[in-house]
């Protein structure tokens, strides 16, 4: 190389390095499902479904292990995703009477404020008002599975035929159709599955059909030495409803999950539930036979309620793959919570027990996250809103509880959470007590209150499965007392003066 070539090239290279080609910020897509429980996941291990399309997200990205809600109920779930805070904070504690004050600091505010369009499409469960969204396409409260209605921005209620889960997904890629394509974009899609009554897709009502699901180890819990346990309202036995959940109707002229259906749509309903009903007559069933075949007509219909989802959650990456989107979109699947699929002999969530307190949470970032791999770090819910606001390079605010999970997942940090923090406030929803506490590595401790007056503990590495309360055990009274100290200084930490009057 003569030495004008070669002064030309040293003039180049010191220009690209001076001059660093800009870094797009990243679009966001945060898929929001209910009730989903880790358990129905294949990714996670699960050998009784298969969830082809959310798998493909941990394919290209991280499983994250120990992801965790703070508060396991539908509504007060999204809020915390919203402000990264905890329910005492952003005020909306129980499904049953608190109100989302959407005028509140929320992520997707500063995203906008930075150059971000944002929307939320399907279930938002907060209310009719949302703020921070340049456009919303949201289900009135539960939203319904066949033809539902939708709140549009400028619009109003819109009614629409189909399919809820499908719905919700021609929604989301019409918004993206109509993007600023100069701009970058964050985009919720909320999906009313699996929420009860587990209604499935036509195409998947018979998907499981001939499976014989086998019955967790402890289906038949006694309760013994949990006294909240002991006395909620939520087992398949005795509060799962034949006619409202598994469809075995006397009458069902005054279901609106029914009487909205198109007479086709009935038809093929029909066809099905009906034979499901002559069958369950003729084999004139009670005791545990009974309760066992309640089990499986709940396992069949909840696992093919998941069927459209994870088809559409499908759609929604090869949607960013056709349209170029996918190297630079951070995709999140996770649930509002886990959910019982007859753990403990029941369905629904709440308590602080594993099946409900988990949740699902998986996150591709291209370039950024090592597809393919596992975290055992321990993440909240809570921690989604700073984590979108670091990956944009957005300031995070002061008062925000959670905190950004890019670190440890990058290899920054080395651990997440070393406490996790929960407190649960229904009173009388299936009688479950309202109670908070605390999870480590290795023991959880759980204060009930208001209904029933009670502590538990339990050694997780020595009982995973949460069957036996330790608390006042001598053996673990030092552990008890170290994690009493934990837990006040965790509420402390987190100012819930409520929990902390509790505290005694």
């Amino acid at each position: 190389m003569n030495k004008f070539l070669l002064l030309i090239a040293v003039i180049m290279g010191m220009t690209s390095c001076s001059k660093p080609k800009e870094q797009k910020p990243p679009n966001i897509v945060i898929i929001v499902s209910d009730d989903h429980t880790r358990q129905a996941i294949s990714a996670y291990g699960s050998t009784i479904t298969q969830t082809p399309n959310i798998d493909r997200i941990a394919e290209e990205g991280v499983l994250l292990t120990n992801a965790y809600v703070t508060n396991s109920i539908c509504g007060p779930s999204r809020a915390v995703l919203l402000t990264g805070k905890y329910s005492h904070k952003n005020g909306f504690r129980r499904n049953s009477d608190s109100k989302f004050e959407s005028d509140q600091d929320q992520f997707v505010k500063h995203l906008q404020a930075a150059g971000y369009q944002t929307a939320w499409i399907g279930k938002y469960h907060l209310g009719e008002d949302p703020q921070g969204f340049d456009h919303y396409e949201i289900l009135p409260g539960q939203g319904y599975y066949y033809n539902p209605d939708f709140l549009v921005k400028d619009s109003g209620k819109v009614n629409r035929t189909g399919y809820v889960s499908d719905l919700v997904e021609d929604a989301a890629e019409n918004w993206l159709d109509s993007r600023d394509e100069e701009k970058p974009f964050c985009l919720v899609i909320g999906h009313k599955a699996t929420h009860r009554t587990w209604m499935p897709d036509l195409q998947d009502m018979d998907k499981y059909d001939e499976v014989t699901f086998p019955l967790p180890d402890n289906f038949y819990d006694n309760y013994e030495g949990r006294q909240a346990a002991m006395e909620q309202d939520m087992t398949i036995d005795k509060t799962m409803i034949m006619a409202y959940d598994l469809k075995m109707y006397p009458d069902d002229s005054k279901d609106r999950n029914i009487t909205r259906m198109t007479p086709e749509q009935r038809a093929v309903f029909d066809a099905h539930y009906k034979a499901v009903h002559r069958e369950l007559d003729s084999l004139d069933l009670s005791g545990k036979e009974l309760v066992e075949w309640k089990y499986q007509q709940y396992m069949r219909d909840y696992l093919a309620t998941a069927e459209s989802m994870d088809r559409n959650i499908g759609r929604t990456l090869d949607y960013l793959k056709a349209h170029g989107l996918d190297e630079n979109t951070i995709v999140i699947y996770t649930s509002d919570q886990g959910f019982y699929l007859g753990e403990h002999g029941w369905f629904d969530k709440r308590f602080m027990y594993e099946e409900s307190f988990s949740t699902p949470m998986i996150i591709k970032y291209p370039g950024v996250l090592k597809p393919g791999t596992r975290s055992d770090a321990m993440v909240m819910n809570l921690d989604i809103a700073p984590t979108m606001l670091d990956a944009a390079q957005v300031e995070i605010p002061g008062d925000i509880q959670g905190e950004s999970m890019l670190p440890v997942l990058t290899g920054e940090a080395e651990q997440g959470r070393e406490v996790l923090y929960y407190h649960y406030y229904e009173v009388g929803e299936h009688n479950v007590s309202p109670h908070f506490g605390i999870k480590t590595d290795r023991y959880k401790l759980i204060r009930y209150y208001n209904q029933v007056e009670s502590w538990e503990l339990f050694d997780m590495e020595k009982d995973p499965s949460e069957m036996h309360n330790v608390y006042g055990d001598e053996r673990y009274q030092k552990v008890q007392e170290e994690m009493k100290a934990k837990l006040l200084a965790t509420i402390k930490k987190y100012e819930d003066a409520e929990a902390e009057k509790l505290f005694h």
